[in-house]
């Protein structure tokens, strides 16, 4: 039988919430994508909880918060321990998005979900893969192979190829077609015939202008509320789509030569511009050779000034300004405060990106109408003051806090008296006065040049080393924005204080989708060529979902499925796979030609067994019967007329048909029900008078195939 394939959903489905899937391929469970929301909301992980200790290996497609963010939680509190794969951008700036996420929560708050120490102990189990890149899994995973593709979206966004015996299973969520200014758009297009398919519904039921329209529009009302004498907030992610709007705006910038401030402020700023300006190879075709050809590195900007600290930005000139303030749902971080301070000017303007977090105050201000008053919680962290730090010390510590032994007196009876500091274990001489610990005196030794060194004792260690560059540093290369690392180091002692008010919205509010997600029409265009034997529908509204999985039930050929949370499917491949074993004989004597990353023949042969019982391929006995010649290959007309231009030769579509020269014409026929990618076949017919363009033609397109 086939490769057994079962999904089964954690999270993210029928609604917006975060994405992560367990995917099982003959036992082996694989963990794509390990989300978390802005909420932090413990009760969207217990599915996880369930299956965490399981799970053999971790594929992560984007390194924002929806598809990482709960990893170090769940790597600390539910076991999971696996290996976590993904590509060098995703584990560089999901790295910095979580270290971005935990300085927003602890500076306004008791924030002890995880760590820094469980950040960076999370992320020292990444594999990191290039595109393209087969890795074949060993031990319970062996015949396995994951490779990642170009998804859009985000930089190093993947499409997730998992392949076991010549079969595919594909994952590919908030994929972008669209070529961007920093990025490619996807690759899955070129996929053909996967038997599983797993896409979400996200976006089925949006449409979207053009990107030129879009960025007109974008760049009108940002200049229009500056020249009102406005300031413009854009509320964005630490490291994902915030990279496109600021190459936006520094080429508008530069074009117009305008002079009002632009600020990118998140307590990762710099780190993040620093890493993105040796990514250039991930990024567009453009942006890599234009640095091939003149070295412009298209994120050496000019007109944007990074800031990891509010205070940079109150001491900043108090005209009109832009400011790019994390993070996107207003739930925490700088951008939230900015909100309160801008929110009652009606020349202000709050710009959204991005469709907030279902119930953040960011989706509060996109609903139609939006609120004309909020209620906001505004926390700062503060140095405790002398009256704070009296009452921590009126309760003398006990170093044994599980000790109940009530504590002795000063004359060492147990009682209600003063309490000493005394450490589980010590025993006092029953010859002394009072408890006292032991005293050894250290004794110095001098000679004739003052007191002998021990030269050990200034020796720093290497662990001790990597330690400091692990937490002063930020990640594990050392490389973080001082600033930053300043709050690591920060042990004073400081308490949160939090008030409530309620903030009058005057500013505009407004949504542009600068997502870099396909829309509804392109995504069942695209799922259609692709045209999967099985497709899996998670992520999107309870409407998106039905609407996208009645559109796919109407074609043939395709089972559709959209599971529920926790609701195992099998989609095991209806075909039957079996492994057979070529003799050395018939090997011998085989051409194989090289198609893709395979190699492929054509054999006539005799199945039989071998001394273990296992199929074999031997030589037929008798004469092989002729068989038609076989072209293998999928041509694009588009493609082939550039080939054909290459070679010299005249050519032009006209009426649906390829124009070659001034006789010869072909034609791509076929069912047009088949349209698309779905199974049938089709037929490239040659029209034209048997001349020597006809055979040259002919010549060149057989070439475009392998002929078995």
């Amino acid at each position: 039988m086939g490769t057994s394939v079962q999904v089964t959903p954690l999270s993210g489905v029928y609604n917006e919430n975060p994405l992560s899937y367990l995917v099982s391929i003959d036992g082996f469970n694989l963990l794509i994508d390990c989300g978390w929301n802005d909420h932090f909301d413990p009760s969207l992980l217990q599915p996880l909880s369930k299956v965490a200790s399981k799970i053999d290996a971790v594929l992560i497609s984007y390194g924002d918060m929806l598809h990482l963010g709960a990893l170090p939680f769940a790597m600390k509190q539910f076991g999971l321990n696996a290996p976590v794969f993904s590509t060098e951008p995703v584990y560089r700036l999901g790295l910095l998005t979580m270290y971005d996420q935990s300085f927003s929560r602890k500076a306004v708050s008791e924030f002890d979900l995880f760590s820094l120490d469980d950040i960076d102990s999370a992320f020292q189990n990444f594999t990191r893969l290039t595109y393209s890149q087969n890795h074949h899994l060993s031990g319970k995973g062996e015949g396995i192979v994951i490779a990642p593709h170009v998804a859009g979206h985000l930089l190093g966004g993947t499409v997730w190829k998992i392949t076991k015996d010549g079969e595919d299973v594909v994952y590919a969520v908030d994929f972008n077609h669209r070529k961007e200014r920093h990025l490619n758009g996807t690759v899955l297009e070129s996929f053909y015939r996967p038997a599983v398919l797993i896409t979400d519904a996200y976006n089925a039921l949006n449409s979207q202008p053009s990107r030129q329209q879009r960025d007109k529009q974008f760049l009108e009302t940002i200049l229009k509320t500056l020249e009102g004498g406005g300031n413009v907030l854009l509320p964005v992610d630490s490291a994902g789509r915030v990279l496109e709007l600021l190459l936006i705006l520094e080429h508008f910038w530069g074009q117009r030569f305008l002079n009002y401030p632009i600020f990118f402020l998140s307590y990762v700023s710099s780190s993040t511009i620093d890493y993105i300006k040796s990514f250039l190879e991930w990024m567009s075709d453009s942006i890599a050779k234009s640095f091939e050809t003149s070295r412009d590195n298209a994120f050496l900007m000019k007109h944007v000034t990074l800031l990891i600290g509010k205070e940079e930005l109150d001491n900043a000139s108090t005209g009109p300004k832009v400011v790019l303030a994390s993070v996107a749902s207003l739930e925490a971080g700088f951008s939230h405060d900015i909100f309160a301070e801008w929110a009652a000017d009606v020349k202000n303007l709050v710009l959204f990106t991005e469709r907030g977090q279902f119930g953040t105050l960011a989706r509060m201000l996109q609903a139609d109408p939006p609120p004309k008053a909020v209620k906001m919680t505004m926390s700062r962290r503060v140095p405790l003051c002398l009256m704070d730090l009296k009452n921590n010390l009126s309760d003398p510590m006990v170093i044994d806090s599980g000790n109940t032994h009530p504590p002795l007196d000063v004359d060492g009876s147990r009682g209600s008296g003063h309490r000493d500091v005394l450490i589980d274990g010590f025993v006092p001489p029953s010859t002394s006065v009072a408890p006292m610990f032991p005293f050894y005196e250290n004794s110095l030794e001098w000679d004739e040049f003052g007191e002998v060194i021990n030269p050990d004792d200034y020796v720093v260690q290497d662990e001790d080393m990597d330690q400091s560059a692990m937490h002063v540093g930020g990640d594990i290369d050392g490389k973080f924005d001082e600033g930053s690392a300043s709050l690591i180091l920060d042990t004073k002692p400081s308490k949160v204080v939090s008030n409530e008010l309620t903030v009058q919205v005057k500013c505009s509010l407004i949504y542009m989708d600068y997502e870099g997600r396909s829309d509804g029409r392109s995504i069942k265009s695209i799922l259609t060529h692709v045209a999967p034997l099985k497709l899996v529908l998670v992520h999107g509204s309870a409407e998106a979902t039905e609407h996208l999985k009645q559109h796919f039930l109407n074609i043939k050929n395709v089972q559709v499925y959209a599971p529920q949370i926790e609701e195992t499917i099998d989609v095991t491949s209806d075909l039957c796979a079996y492994k057979v074993q070529l003799s050395e004989k018939l090997m011998s004597n085989v051409l194989f030609k090289k198609l893709g990353d395979y190699e492929v023949a054509w054999v006539d042969a005799e199945v039989g067994k071998t001394e273990n019982d296992m199929l074999s391929i031997l030589p037929i006995s008798s004469p092989a019967p002729p068989h038609k010649p076989v072209l293998v290959g999928d041509l694009k007309m588009a493609d082939f007329k550039q080939f054909l231009a290459s070679k010299g030769v005249q050519v032009e579509f006209a009426g649906g048909a390829l124009r070659c020269g001034e006789y010869v014409t072909l034609r791509k026929v076929g069912n047009p029900s088949q349209k698309g990618g779905t199974s049938g076949t089709q037929q490239i017919i040659i029209e034209g008078p048997l001349c020597e363009d006809y055979y040259k033609i002919r010549e060149y397109l057989y070439s475009q195939f392998y002929l078995l």
